[in-house]
């Protein structure tokens, strides 16, 4: 494909107008000023559009899809244990494909080109990854509340099956990471034993770190440290790993962070919602951490548009620390892009130039809401709706295009996902 006569952003975040880009093999293969003489096949008209780097949603749990808007307006515990959880319970892999269908749905019509996501019957989420054609780093939650070896564990022979079965399939789109639900909800010998598969299997990690405050203190009582040197002192950290929320880090546990390369993955909107708290962002930045940017689940969102989370990242920590100059639209953006692919290990993503993969979203510039557009980028950041996405590609493979699933059979998803959360609720 080659689209044509289009603006676009580009490493640094800086406007471009006017632009050729062509798409081959799944890869941009040109980008410049005037059109190529190569044949890219389809020509796209670009006029009034800007062309992005695709977002990366660094945290999620997408079957939580069939729970939003049912656990509303309660603290943390709570909301898990008197709604959450016994609504889980009812979970089986037909329910999980079809909410992860739609959870992904959700994701490409805003732009969203790969996730991360840790959750249950992940053979099930692996099978609408492949099916629908965006990118994943997959991992099964692993719980565990008795004296259990890991090899014991359910999640031990799912994690064993995954790799098997699905590590870089589907040309590399699905990646199997290994994970931690988080110290609270494991055991010393659990979090050594994963962190030493993960180590020999040669995979990535992803947990949750420091949510609450009550989390964090219970660490340091149990264990004597904070979550982030426990996760150290156990080995989680010797691999790539992915740390959710980070909101109640202590000094050292920024530089715990920083040695390691652990990439934090920010969650504004469910850490406001659930009232978890601020993380320190402007101090993970200024320390030089990886941050990108996650939902969450669309229990504690409620919704999969991570630009609503673009726009709470860019807004939130400047009133909380009393600064109108933290977080630029540049950062903000590269959080949502080049930080997530980051995250993912996923090298030549993240960024619009040649020879890193195709993935990227269009979008609507004739719109109020991009009218004047005096900063292109701050526009993305503080006004567009995920509305505005009007093409989404993964791997030079359109996705998503003008309302239109390519896919993916919406109707049907929608159908699905609420016949079984009917089933569930009867059963509740």
């Amino acid at each position: 494909m080659l689209f044509c006569n289009i603006d676009l952003l580009d490493e640094q975040f800086c406007l471009h107008r006017n632009r050729y880009v062509g798409v081959r093999d799944g890869q941009i293969a040109y980008i410049g000023g005037i059109a190529p003489a190569e044949d890219y096949g389809e020509r796209y008209d670009g006029r009034h559009r800007l062309m992005m780097p695709g977002f990366f949603n660094v945290h999620s749990h997408a079957p939580m899809t069939l729970l939003r808007g049912y656990a509303e307006n309660l603290p943390l515990q709570r909301w898990l244990n008197e709604r959450v959880f016994p609504f889980e319970a009812h979970l089986n892999a037909e329910n999980v494909y079809w909410a992860t269908q739609l959870a992904i749905a959700e994701m490409v019509q805003c732009g969203t080109v790969s996730f991360t996501d840790m959750y249950f019957e992940c053979q099930a989420m692996a099978k609408a990854v492949v099916e629908s054609g965006i990118k994943c780093n997959l991992s099964r939650g692993l719980t565990v509340f008795d004296d259990s070896a890991y090899e014991q564990l359910a999640a031990y022979r799912d994690n064993v099956e995954l790799l098997r079965d699905y590590h870089k399939k589907a040309d590399g789109r699905l990646s199997i990471d290994l994970c931690i639900h988080g110290e609270y909800t494991s055991s010393p010998k659990v979090v050594k034993a994963v962190a030493a598969h993960a180590k020999s299997a040669g995979v990535q990690m992803h947990i949750h770190l420091s949510e609450t405050k009550s989390e964090h203190e219970e660490c340091k009582q149990r264990h004597g440290m904070t979550p982030a040197a426990y996760m150290e002192s156990c080995g989680v950290f010797d691999v790539s790993t992915t740390a959710a929320h980070c909101v109640w880090l202590e000094e050292n546990d920024f530089s715990i962070l920083k040695k390691h390369g652990v990439t934090v993955a920010c969650c504004p909107a469910s850490n406001l919602k659930l009232a978890s708290g601020y993380a320190n962002v402007p101090e993970m930045l200024r320390q030089g951490i990886n941050v990108a940017l996650g939902t969450d689940g669309a229990a504690s969102n409620n919704n999969l548009n991570i630009l609503q989370d673009v726009y709470l990242f860019a807004l939130a920590y400047k009133g909380y620390y009393h600064d109108s100059t933290l977080i630029t639209p540049a950062q903000a953006l590269a959080a949502a892009t080049s930080a997530g692919a980051k995250s993912q290990g996923r090298a030549n993503c993240g960024a619009l130039k040649v020879g890193n993969r195709a993935d990227l979203c269009i979008v609507d510039t004739d719109t109020p809401q991009f009218t004047p557009m005096h900063d292109a980028a701050c526009n993305v950041v503080y006004a567009a709706q995920g509305s505005d996405v009007k093409l989404t590609m993964v791997d030079g493979r359109v996705l998503y295009r003008d309302g239109a699933f390519q896919t993916i059979d919406i109707e049907q998803v929608k159908f699905e996902a609420k016949r079984h959360t009917g089933q569930i609720l009867s059963a509740l």
